[in-house]
Parts: C-alpha cells; structure tokens; sequence
C-alpha cells in the first residue's frame, strides 16, 4: 500500500467521522465545529486530485466565510431547550421512514451505475496556473462581464445600506 492511498484513507476516516459528528452531536457549536474538519479533510482530497484551485476555493469559501456565518449565526441565537418546543413522535417516524426511502433508492440507483475509466494521463490539470491561462485568454468577455456584475451588486448593497 502506497503512502497516497494512506492519505486518503486517513483522510476519508476524518471526513466520514466528522460527518457523523455533525449529526450526532447535541451541541450546535461542536456540529459546526466537526463541519468544519470535514470541509478540511475535504479540501485535503482536493490536494490529492491535483486541483490547487479547487482546495483554495473550498478552504476559503466554505471552511471560512460560510462555517463562520454559521457560528454566528449560532452565537446570536438563543438555543435554551426549555423555550424549545418539543417534537412530535410521529415527525421523528416520518423523518426515519423518508430517510430510509432515501436510501434505498439511492443504492437501487449506484447499484446500477458504471464508473468511466479515467482517460487522462496530464498531472496539469487542476493547476492555478493552466485555469489563469484559459480564463484570460479564452473565456475573458465572461470573465469581464461576471467582474462588472459583482462590481455593480457591491455598489447596489451599499446604496440599498445607506438607508
């Protein structure tokens, strides 16, 4: 066994135990706070694949922008299980029930599914530097455009919070 495959072994375990943290786990801060070793055992995998950007994406938008605005989101809110109305049984046997419908038609569907065999063979793939190249000189008129729209929905977001 190579040291890749012990890589990704190791890091499959902490994606697959993280994820079981986040559903298990009672308290929201320790589900957001295994989310987030997840999305980094995640963008591990990415690293793996050779996809630089891809790892840098992940780590930045979902590991930092959107778990911090779930801890916040969390910290403001007030989760005291003595105002928190109960559920019902019935809403927990529904739940189980769908999931497991859920289930089975998803192994009925990857029971029957192939997988294509990997025909590439370049190791540029996932490279900062190829995806600059390409966006600057293929795709620049849309690369253009989509920098215009942020640019006019930042100035429209801070026109609409002057008031």
């Amino acid at each position: 066994m190579g040291i890749q495959q012990i890589i990704f072994i190791v890091l499959s375990a902490i994606a697959i135990a993280a994820a079981l943290g986040v559903i298990l786990s009672r308290n929201p801060v320790n589900s957001v706070l295994c989310m987030i070793t997840c999305f980094v055992a995640i963008a591990g995998h990415y690293i793996m694949l050779n996809a630089q950007f891809l790892f840098v994406v992940h780590l930045i938008v979902y590991t930092g922008a959107i778990m911090v605005l779930f801890l916040f989101v969390l910290m403001m809110m007030n989760l005291n299980a003595e105002i928190e109305p109960q559920k019902r049984n019935w809403l927990k046997y529904a739940g189980a029930i769908s999931g497991g419908a859920l289930l089975l038609v998803l192994v009925a569907a990857l029971r029957d599914a192939s997988m294509p065999a990997i025909q590439s063979t370049s190791t540029e793939i996932g490279l900062v530097a190829n995806l600059g190249k390409t966006l600057f000189t293929s795709y620049v008129v849309p690369f253009e455009l989509s920098s215009v729209l942020f640019l006019s929905a930042m100035v429209g977001a801070v026109v609409i919070g002057k008031k």
